[in-house]
């Protein structure tokens, strides 16, 4: 029990109060004081900040407009003493009604939609950046059990893409800061963290099964001052739910897909809470299973592109008193691809017999945090080890005859990840500063080994193998300054040594790089109230560069690139339960680090020169009078070359896989069916043109396409079905030019929409 205490005055009275933005309970101490009252909490609350408080009112109207979308509200215990409480769930509020159910608002309102992957909490309305949060769980838009994967979080966020590779091959890019469509040795321009881990510094994206997470949490823009190179991009965040050490839960879900000429999917997921011992320790463990199906015929092996899948994950949490917490986390996928699912006809699901090109995305992690919340200080520690091995085969009988291997069978592509993060932070308030730093180090380990193999023998085209340590100081303070302004500046100061050596069929070749610097960050917002906010921001990130072989085969060193960004913006709730977003950005990137598809389809990683990059953001969403919901988003970007250090002409100075923009749009429809809940939701997003490669010998257009769904949802309380139908109009169009490197260039690929297809899925809850 925390009480702030102050000389009395009477019930009712009405007082002049100016409460800057500050931390939840920096403010609740400064409105003890002036309004003279005496406010009690339950525990410790939560280190997220409140929007300015100006006017004459009583003090009961004052702590309303304090803890608007906090998450709490005051209930009156005296004359002059109020007690502030976390909000009962919607649930617990009434009994169940004949109408629709009241969802929680997007913001402002009720709970608050908070971010953490800033490493500590903060209401969406008041993060000055660009950012975006896809709730989990029970979301409507969302299907239920083992279906939800980053494609479905692409499709509501503005300015996400992938590459449309297959699962487990894509690779993930934010706000058109994309270098290249091919999988190379470069580090990812945007981190996926799960909780407080990174799982992957150079890896395509492991396309993570969203199976019991709270929230998606994506940062737009570069992300280096708190989480250092690589995070040019921005941040993919996936908040996991924790054990609960009070209450056991079981829930099950599983689903059955039927797709427009191809074969049979399933998928099925469980998930089970149990109180070790109650109160102060408990477990939760996830499993799921998925099948997609397969829509390519290749010869006579018909859908030859499904692929299964297979996760775990075990938590155990213990609450070790004090307002300590440990979190002890494992957790593994592992998926399989049986083939490839490219074409060389636009619009065709048919091709001529060849070798399958299998591949694997399998993915263990180990995850440590001990965590304290309480007065002071809050102090997270944590260390996790993640294993990552990918491996794509490709037919290998076309395209191979000039690397000196008689009758060439199959291109292994063999690649194995370790990364190891290690991490202390502590964070806090001290006189309506809200403060955070920490000390960080990151090792990862990067092993590529490319193979060319016949039926007699195998050679070995490249062997890579990278060392790479960041060591880094970071810290942050956010500052009130009056009238709703505030500042806030973060930087981290890092160390980042690689080491690489590369056994290539011409000898051996050593790099040894080190780079020392500072990645600062700055944001001055403005908040007039607690539903508006207004922000420019500066950001910025670096990757290390590397060890690279030119044109004529000679070795060549890296340049590391460094990628700064301006931006914009303005967040708006309207009404309760409204939300209205706008963006702009200016985006400048030195010495980009681009992998490139070679002429004997090797892929090698060049220094493109500088690009630039503009843009612009949008995006809404209104309920409307009957049940109706409305959802709409925009995105523009001009992303191109400024200077072109590749040694060959382009025409063409666009970026890759940048779409010039984006549009989506959804509108929904909630309503009751007795005490049954029910909603319908339709769903169009299309992307616009693009391109694959700097290089116009590569290049081919992508984009250009609409994606599209239906969706229908019924809540009978304890039970849930939900009906799914995507690509209902059965378009065909080209989403990727790319599958083969050695058929790329004497056949033309296309990746086309996977088919129309209908899935039913039922979910209970114990």
């Amino acid at each position: 029990m925390a009480i702030a205490c102050s000389p009395a005055h009477a019930e009712g009275e009405r007082r002049r109060i100016d409460l800057p933005a500050s931390t939840l309970s920096h403010a609740i101490a400064l409105l003890s004081r002036e309004a003279g009252i005496s406010i009690g909490t339950d525990g410790t609350l939560p280190h997220i900040r409140t929007g300015p408080v100006h006017g004459s009112m009583e003090p009961g109207a004052a702590l309303k407009a304090l803890l608007m979308g906090t998450g709490y509200h005051a209930r009156q215990v005296g004359p002059t003493a109020w007690r502030i409480e976390r909000d009962a769930p919607a649930s617990a509020l009434a009994p169940r009604q004949s109408g629709p159910k009241a969802k929680p608002p997007a913001d402002g309102t009720g709970t608050p939609i908070l971010v953490t992957a800033t490493k500590r909490a903060a209401r969406l309305m008041d993060l000055p950046m660009a950012a975006s949060v896809v709730e989990l769980g029970d979301r409507a838009e969302l299907r239920p059990g083992a279906a939800v994967q980053t494609a479905d979080v692409a499709a509501e966020v503005d300015g996400m893409t992938l590459t449309a590779s297959g699962h487990g091959r894509n690779r993930l890019f934010l706000r058109g800061i994309a270098d290249s469509a091919f999988n190379g040795e470069s580090q990812s321009t945007v981190a996926v963290i799960l909780d407080e881990a990174r799982l992957t510094y150079a890896a395509p994206d492991p396309d993570i099964v969203l199976v019991d997470m709270e929230r998606a949490e994506v940062l737009k823009g570069p992300q280096g001052a708190l989480h250092g190179t690589g995070a040019l991009g921005g941040i993919y965040h996936l908040v996991t739910r924790k054990a609960d050490t009070d209450t056991a839960s079981f829930s099950l879900s599983g689903g059955a897909e039927a797709m427009s000429g191809g074969d049979l999917g399933y998928d099925a997921a469980a998930v089970v809470n149990l109180p070790v011992s109650p109160g102060v320790a408990g477990a939760r463990l996830v499993a799921y299973a998925r099948r997609d199906a397969g829509w390519i015929d290749t010869g006579a092996r018909e859908d030859s592109n499904s692929s299964q899948l297979l996760g775990a994950r075990l938590a155990l949490g213990v609450e070790a008193g004090g307002g300590w917490r440990l979190n002890l986390t494992g957790f593994g996928q592992w998926r399989e691809s049986r083939d490839s699912q490219y074409v060389y006809q636009p619009g065709a699901r048919t091709r001529p017999d060849q070798l399958a090109e299998p591949h694997d995305n399998d993915l263990r992690h180990v995850a440590l945090n001990i965590a304290r919340d309480g007065e002071g200080a809050r102090i997270v520690l944590s260390s996790a080890m993640t294993w990552h091995d990918v491996n794509d085969v490709y037919d290998a009988t076309q395209g191979a005859e000039g690397f000196g291997l008689a009758d060439p069978l199959r291109l292994n592509l063999e690649r194995t990840y370790r990364v190891w993060d290690n991490e202390v932070h502590a964070s806090g308030d001290m006189g309506g500063i809200a403060w955070l730093a920490g000390i960080s180090v990151i090792e990862a380990r990067q092993y590529d080994l490319t193979l060319l193999t016949s039926a007699t023998g195998q050679l070995s085209l490249d062997d890579d193998r990278r060392i790479t340590t960041d060591l880094s100081a970071f810290g942050d303070l956010s500052v009130p300054l009056g009238s709703g302004l505030s500042l806030d500046a973060g930087a981290r100061l890092f160390r980042s040594s690689l080491s690489e050596t590369r056994t290539l069929p011409s000898g051996v070749l050593k790099s040894d790089l080190g780079r020392t610097g500072v990645t600062p960050a700055f944001a001055l917002s403005w908040r007039p109230d607690g539903a508006h906010l207004a922000y420019l921001r500066y950001g910025s990130a670096i990757r290390q560069g590397g060890l690279d072989i030119d044109g004529i085969g000679e070795q060549a060193r890296l340049k590391g690139d460094e990628l700064a960004t301006v931006e914009a913006g303005w967040r708006q709730q309207i009404g309760a339960k409204g939300t209205l977003d706008l963006g702009a950005y200016f985006t400048h990137w030195q010495d980009v680090q681009s992998d490139m598809l070679q002429p004997d389809g090797l892929i090698e990683t060049a220094n493109a020169g500088n690009a630039e990059i503009i843009g612009f953001e949008g995006s809404l969403a209104l309920p409307l009078a009957g049940g109706w919901q409305v959802s709409a988003g925009a995105s523009y970007q001009d992303a191109r070359l400024v200077r072109n250090d590749l040694g060959i002409d382009v025409e063409d100075r666009r970026l890759p896989m940048a779409p010039e923009y984006t549009l989506r749009g959804s509108l929904g429809y909630s309503f009751a069916i007795g005490n049954a809940e029910a909603s319908l939701r339709a769903r169009l997003r299309y992307v616009g043109p693009a391109r694959l490669s700097f290089d116009p010998a590569v290049d081919r257009p992508i984009g250009d396409y609409l994606e599209s769904s239906l969706q229908a949802r019924l809540d009978l309380g304890q039970v849930g079905f939900a009906l799914d139908v995507d690509n209902p109009f059965g378009s065909g169009a080209d989403l990727f030019a790319f599958g083969n490197p050695l058929r790329f260039g004497s056949l033309r690929q296309y990746t086309p929409q996977t088919p129309a297809s209908v899935t039913l899925s039922a979910h209970c809850r114990f």
